[in-house]
Parts: structure tokens; C-alpha cells; sequence
């Protein structure tokens, strides 16, 4: 029986592909206060400008290309069972070619209902207009967890941290709940490996290595050693 493998990704893994990391030291995503952008009370006060953001956000994310990272952990998929679960909103992952991906934030080529969330539709292209309707007659926005809402994906990811022989975390620090609390779930006794060039002091998780690069060569030497 093959070993599991759990990897949460944060905005780390996605920056060497040119895609900003979600928020500055400032407090600002892209030159925007994430107040005014990524919020419930953002959307019903100023849809327009909300729904403007995340199509640029989008056209970035279609314009960015898999890095090195991304397809080093395709590769774990031939020798373990591959779980991954990323804060990241865009689809790096899936293009890379990885088949199982839980994304706890939403996902930014997909859009969903402002009414019912379970409603979700794929956007062709870039642009997700004013006036496109979900089949309830109510306007579609970004498929994205802002802040405030709940992250309905949660429990799944915490399933396969469960179950993890292994745990990877990259580029993330593990301060932005609660994907931060996934680390709680995975066993004592499983490996933990931490890849970031700026990985914070971290205490009270066991069995953990410390992989001080960026992502793009400091996965591919973690999947390396694992698939010795």
C-alpha cells in the first residue's frame, strides 16, 4: 500500500510564476485595501469594482505558466498517494498536471452564485461580466473565499492531513487560519517538511526539516529525496 503524502501550498509556490503573493507587508493586495476587494460587504457595496479585480487577477493567473515546483510534485504522484491542498486561487496546480487538489479558497477561472455557493460555473477567458446570471437569475461573482466566509473545504483537507505519512508545506506561514491549523491534524510521527526561504522560527511540530530555499529548487530537492 502506497503512503499518503499531504502538501499545503501558499502564495509562495506561486510567485516565482509571476503571481504576487496574496497580501503585502502593507496590507494591501495588488495596490488594493482587501476591505474593498475581498469581502461580502465589498461585494454588495461595489460589485463593479470587486468583479473588475478578480478579472484581472485572472487574466494574471492565465497568463502565468507551472514553475518548477508545481511539476516536481507531479512527479511525487508515481511513487505516493498525493494529496494537495492550497490556499492559492489559481489553477498552477491542475495545469501542472496534478490530480487530486483540494483548494481551501475557491478557485479563480471557476465562478459560483451570489445566492448559492454550490452553484459554480467554469469562465471562458478572462473576464467574468456584469449581467451574467447564475440558472437562479442571480449574479455571478468570483468562485473565491473572501474574508468573513466560511471555508467550506476545510474538513476535507483535514481528512487528508489525517491520513498524511507525510506533510510538505510550502511557501506559506503558517499564520493565516485555518489553514494554519491543518498542521494540528497531521500525525506525531509523520515526516514534515518545510520549504520556504523565510520559514519562520516553528516550535511544537515534530519530526519537521527545514528546507530554507525558494520553492522552485527547494521542492524538487524534497520530492528527490523522497523518491530515492
Amino acid at each position: 500500500m502506497r503512503q499518503k503524502v499531504a502538501v499545503l501550498t501558499g502564495a509562495g509556490i506561486s510567485a516565482e510564476s509571476g503571481l504576487n503573493t496574496f497580501r503585502d507587508s502593507d496590507g494591501l493586495w495588488e495596490g488594493y485595501d482587501i476591505n474593498d476587494v475581498a469581502t461580502p460587504e465589498a461585494w454588495h457595496r461595489n460589485p463593479k469594482l470587486v468583479q473588475h479585480f478578480y478579472n484581472l487577477r485572472r487574466k494574471a493567473v492565465l497568463e502565468a505558466e507551472p514553475n518548477a515546483a508545481h511539476r516536481a510534485l507531479v512527479r511525487l504522484e508515481e511513487k505516493y498517494d498525493v494529496t494537495i491542498v492550497t490556499q492559492n486561487i489559481d489553477d498552477l496546480h491542475e495545469r501542472a498536471g496534478s490530480s487530486d487538489i483540494i483548494h481551501l479558497h475557491g478557485i479563480i477561472t471557476k465562478s459560483q452564485s451570489d445566492v448559492n455557493p454550490n452553484l459554480t460555473y467554469p469562465i471562458e477567458g478572462w473576464e467574468l461580466k456584469m449581467g451574467e446570471k447564475c440558472e437562479l437569475g442571480s449574479q455571478l461573482r468570483p468562485h473565491v473565499v473572501w474574508f468573513g466566509e466560511a471555508v467550506p473545504m476545510i474538513e476535507k483537507a483535514a481528512e487528508a492531513c489525517l491520513k498524511a505519512d507525510i506533510f510538505l508545506i510550502i511557501g506559506t506561514s503558517l499564520v493565516v487560519y485555518p489553514a494554519a491549523g491543518l498542521v494540528s491534524y497531521v500525525p506525531a510521527q509523520a515526516r514534515k517538511i518545510l520549504v520556504d526561504p523565510k520559514a519562520p522560527p516553528v516550535s511544537g511540530i515534530s519530526n519537521l526539516e527545514v528546507i530554507a530555499e525558494k520553492a522552485s529548487t527547494g521542492v524538487p530537492r524534497a520530492v528527490n529525496s523522497l523518491c530515492l
